[in-house]
């Protein structure tokens, strides 16, 4: 049995294996997470200090809220979450044969867990990037004994201001 979410729009039903992420600068951890818990009524998929995340099934969406106050931005970054390594190589394929530019990240400490990523180069965009991934590991064990994100390494190489605070 196929274990994706589906998904039912306007009568349409269709099987889903992404979901869009949409990672927000906060001010305050606490007041954000309250308000999206109501907007969305689902409790935080993953709450660190400083840090939280949804997974929303309607609309399909992963919300990331990473406190960070004074930011310039309120828009963090851009991702799509797959729901395994294997979409990430298919989509890394894809957008290799559409001439895009893609960096890969393999078992990338991000946002409190391990995932296999692509960034792939994009105009408009915090960083300049979107990141296609999928959580290999969503509560790793010792994530202290694992090494930096790329993540982190591409926000803190930018001129931006969000400069090394991107996946918290």
């Amino acid at each position: 049995m196929d274990s994706r979410p589906v998904s039912r729009f306007r009568g349409v039903t269709t099987m889903s294996a992404t979901r869009v992420q949409l990672a927000l600068n906060v001010e305050d951890i606490t007041a954000a997470t309250e308000f999206y818990t109501a907007l969305f009524g689902v409790s935080p998929h993953k709450q660190r200090p400083g840090y939280a995340n949804f997974a929303i099934e309607d609309p399909p969406l992963k919300l990331v809220l990473i406190e960070n106050p004074g930011a310039r931005e309120r828009l963090n970054h851009l991702g799509i979450e797959a729901a395994g390594s294997e979409e990430v190589s298919g989509a890394l394929a894809r957008f290799r044969a559409a001439g895009l530019t893609a960096t890969v990240a393999e078992q990338d400490l991000c946002c409190h867990a391990v995932q296999d990523k692509v960034f792939v180069d994009a105009p408009d965009v915090p960083n300049g990037w979107w990141e296609y991934y999928a959580v290999t590991d969503d509560n790793p064990a010792n994530p202290d004994g694992l090494t930096g994100s790329a993540c982190a390494v591409a926000c803190a190489s930018e001129d931006s201001p969000v400069a090394g605070a991107c996946c918290g």
